[in-house]
């Protein structure tokens, strides 16, 4: 490895000098790369040298751009088998994203400052910070990929988040918690919609609030995998938008849960008027296949509410200026969040009274911690006063004797 100065002339008779760093990389190849400054040049000389000596050094003419990378992110996802969702997302993320963005950048060049730089250029286009996030996510897979293919040496995306893995506390407490009556049905709104709740989609919506099941996991639902008798559900598999049937998001996700009498008398009802279906399905559509997540929204959970004044104001009016009402709780989870409050709350407010583990087994968590950040504001706490109370009395008892 040396670093030379190189001299010479313009055609206008101008002087010129630069610095030439020359080195063989890992395959033998020959490699220049020129600085104006000599010290640019010695610094790049002893970090290549020692990415040789480890055979880990990608020349910058070797690698490639960005978006050449991503387009091999998405052949990698697409040969692991990834879900249709999944990959969506992927191209959604590097078409509109991360390519008018970047695309032309070489891997080489993206370092920590260079994403930071890049999440700002996100930010000024408009994108919303969780969208900054998950697209910085992304950038980082691409970048692993290349990685994995010697593409290139460094993952600024990685580099970046384990130097600002302190700050991960204080992101997590500006997280705003989850608020009944606002992210969660109070107990009255549930009771409402369960006496609004009319019509083939009746079954679904009391199955789904008495067993907090993901939309995806009752779509794909079996009658072999509900036992009416035992008064049970096994989750085994479950349905996405595009009605591809597959297992459980994690090996926790596939579970049984306990049903209510009420679960089990509404559907053995419902088994006698259900549509039939080859796949066998609990909650299939009027021709028997898998249900559309629209249809369940737009015919089952929204109609529930408003009929039951589960509502709020939005900004239109209607012909008479009074403002046009909508659907409260515009998705499914809201009723997941209920049913893990009422597993959570003490058996005096109305509720189950489980224990974390039970809950993080009946909602189907991959582990215990995402329990724990999603639902630890709802688990009741000890009441401290008191105990404050019953120590300072014990203490002072201890004293006088």
């Amino acid at each position: 490895m040396s670093v030379r100065k190189r001299e010479w002339t313009t055609p206008k008779g101008e002087q010129k000098s630069a610095w030439v760093a020359t080195y063989f990389d890992v395959q033998g190849v020959k490699r220049q790369k020129t600085f104006q400054k000599k010290k640019d040049g010695d610094r790049f000389a002893a970090t290549a040298s020692m990415e040789v000596q480890a055979g880990v050094h990608v020349a910058d003419s070797a690698t490639i751009t960005i978006e050449a990378a991503g387009k091999l992110w998405l052949k990698s996802g697409d040969a692991a088998g990834l879900e249709r969702t999944t990959m969506d997302q992927r191209r959604q993320h590097l078409n509109l994203h991360i390519i008018p963005t970047a695309g032309t950048v070489k891997l080489t060049k993206v370092t920590a400052p260079w994403v930071r730089a890049f999440q700002d250029d996100l930010r000024e286009r408009g994108r919303s910070a969780a969208m900054v996030k998950r697209v910085t996510v992304s950038l980082g897979s691409i970048l692993a990929d290349a990685q994995g293919r010697g593409l290139v040496v460094r993952n600024a995306v990685h580099e970046l988040s384990r130097a600002r893995s302190g700050t991960k506390a204080s992101e997590k407490r500006a997280k705003a918690k989850l608020r009944v009556g606002v992210d969660i049905p109070t107990n009255g709104e549930i009771r409402a919609i369960l006496d609004a709740a009319a019509g083939r989609y009746r079954p679904l919506l009391i199955t789904m609030i008495f067993t907090g099941l993901r939309a995806s996991e009752a779509r794909g639902l079996r009658w072999e995998d509900v036992d009416l008798k035992r008064g049970v559900l096994d989750v085994r598999q479950r349905a996405d938008r595009y009605g591809t049937v597959g297992m459980p998001k994690s090996e926790a996700g596939q579970r049984t849960i306990p049903l209510p009498p009420m679960v089990v008398n509404t559907l053995k009802e419902w088994k006698l008027a259900c549509p039939t279906s080859k796949m066998g399905l609990v909650f299939p559509n009027q021709a028997g296949n898998i249900e559309f997540h629209n249809n369940m929204l737009h015919r089952g959970l929204w109609p529930a509410q408003v009929a039951a004044g589960v509502t709020r104001a939005t900004s239109e009016r209607d012909e008479e200026g009074k403002p046009v009402m909508a659907p409260k709780y515009t998705g499914f989870h809201a009723l997941r969040h209920w049913y893990a409050s009422w597993c959570i709350n003490r058996k005096s407010d109305g509720g189950l009274e489980l224990t974390a583990k039970a809950v993080q087994s009946r909602m189907g968590h991959s582990s215990i911690q995402v329990t724990f950040d999603t639902y630890a504001s709802l688990f009741p706490t000890t009441d401290e006063a008191a105990e404050m109370a019953a120590a300072e009395n014990a203490l002072f008892a201890i004293n006088a004797t």
